[in-house]
């Protein structure tokens, strides 16, 4: 019979399993409690976060139970997983802090209601640790020439790993054997850069409790060459409508490349795999109909159905005849002088990441102001048209309102 695990599979979620026919069993014949971990590392969840809250949604719509597990004591310590350099250690204010934000945005997505779904923070039982207790008691289950030959530490190796960090291992495995021990968690999953973490979690289990648990990955939101998903001019694509605007998220998965939206369709929605078999079909200009469906899609989970109406909207008056200012992103300034450079201007909006970067993308004809295409770099924009309201063009698809005040 089909259960969860087929269907998390069909959409292409699942990178590897420890036991997979083992876990297809367990996921259709009872109701499992399961964890994912989300650290602090930020003060809110990015689009990378976004598809693991997908895959706890399908597990919960299965009847399984999540645990989303906030990092408030790994958050101290940083995982090195994918890293070239040592996160910027953070205060217990700014974690704490970031914790607290973490969980109206998993909520969105997770129904938290009557015990449907469990939200923990490690901190209860990391921050408080007697170290020598833990070095003898969690410390001789791993083996360092094991840990060295780990995936996730390899590209720190060459450039230097903190002893802090050779600690990450010992504190996420540990996570997983109080999990097992409090809630009676048998999986743990996370993205693919995990596998590691997960495997030690699974041994300690084993050791401590003579218990069979289990681990599963999943794809990391990359494009079609590999490259990591969500990033933008302005840094990562946030959860927070604050961070990055409901328009900004539309905007980013109504752009995605013609080779990625098929993919983004399976990972990050949950439109129905016959309709995203039919999309699958289309080619060319045809695609953009698959693109619209991804982008309001998305932003409907994230930002709620009428953020993204209103998204759709301002984009699609955008592209047309008239170009609405209405739920345009819109950067406000504060007025001065009588002119102002069209570079600083673009600067302040955040739509350039340098004034060189400005100057090449306008001579190489990238830049508007009010429908006018704008070749001189030493550009200046009026105070009383900035009262007015001017709006930038940038490349193809970028509208970004300025106002004055």
């Amino acid at each position: 019979m089909r259960n969860v695990f087929d269907i998390l599979k069909e959409r292409e979620l699942i990178a590897q399993t420890t036991h997979e026919e083992e876990i297809r069993e367990l996921l259709g014949k009872e109701k499992v409690t399961f964890y994912i971990g989300f650290d602090p590392t930020a003060d809110s969840l990015h689009v990378g976060h976004f598809l693991q809250m997908v895959v706890m949604r399908h597990l919960q719509d299965a009847g399984h139970r999540p645990i989303a597990l906030v990092g408030g004591g790994t958050g101290m310590v940083g995982d090195p997983s994918g890293r070239t350099d040592m996160r910027q250690m953070m205060t217990v204010e700014t974690i704490n802090y970031n914790c607290e934000r973490f969980k109206k945005q998993l909520s969105t997505i997770i129904d938290f209601s009557d015990g449907k779904a469990i939200m923990v923070n490690n901190a209860d039982w990391l921050r408080n640790l007697n170290y020598i207790e833990f070095l003898r008691d969690i410390g001789s289950c791993f083996s360092v020439n094991e840990m060295l030959r780990a995936k996730c530490f390899q590209t720190r190796l060459e450039k230097g790993l903190s002893f802090i960090e050779f600690n990450y291992m010992l504190m996420q495995s540990y996570d997983f054997l109080q999990l097992y021990k409090q809630y009676g968690c048998k999986m743990e999953l996370g993205g693919d850069d995990q596998w590691s973490n997960i495997l030690g979690g699974i041994d300690l289990v084993r050791r401590k409790e003579n218990q069979q648990v289990y681990g599963m990955t999943f794809a990391l939101l990359t494009t079609s060459d590999g490259k990591k998903m969500g990033k933008t001019a302005k840094g990562a694509l946030w959860l927070d409508p604050e961070k990055t605007s409901p328009y900004e998220f539309y905007q980013y998965f109504r752009n995605v490349g013609d080779d990625d939206v098929i993919r983004c369709l399976k990972l990050i929605t949950f439109v129905p795999m016959d309709e995203i078999h039919r999309l699958e079909k289309l080619e060319g200009q045809e695609l953009n109909e698959a693109k619209r469906i991804l982008a309001f899609e998305v932003t409907k989970l994230v930002h709620g159905e009428a953020e993204a109406q209103k998204a759709m909207e301002t984009a699609e008056s955008l592209f047309g005849a008239a170009k609405s200012a209405e739920n345009m992103p819109t950067t406000e300034m504060e007025l001065t002088e009588a002119t102002y450079g069209l570079l600083d201007v673009m600067l302040l909006a955040k739509l350039i990441p340098s004034k060189g970067e400005g100057r090449r993308l306008i001579q190489q004809g990238g830049v508007s102001v009010n429908d006018e295409k704008i070749t001189d770099a030493a550009y200046q924009v009026s105070a009383d048209s900035l009262r007015e309201g001017i709006i930038i063009k940038k490349g193809k698809k970028v509208y970004h309102r300025v106002v004055g005040k």
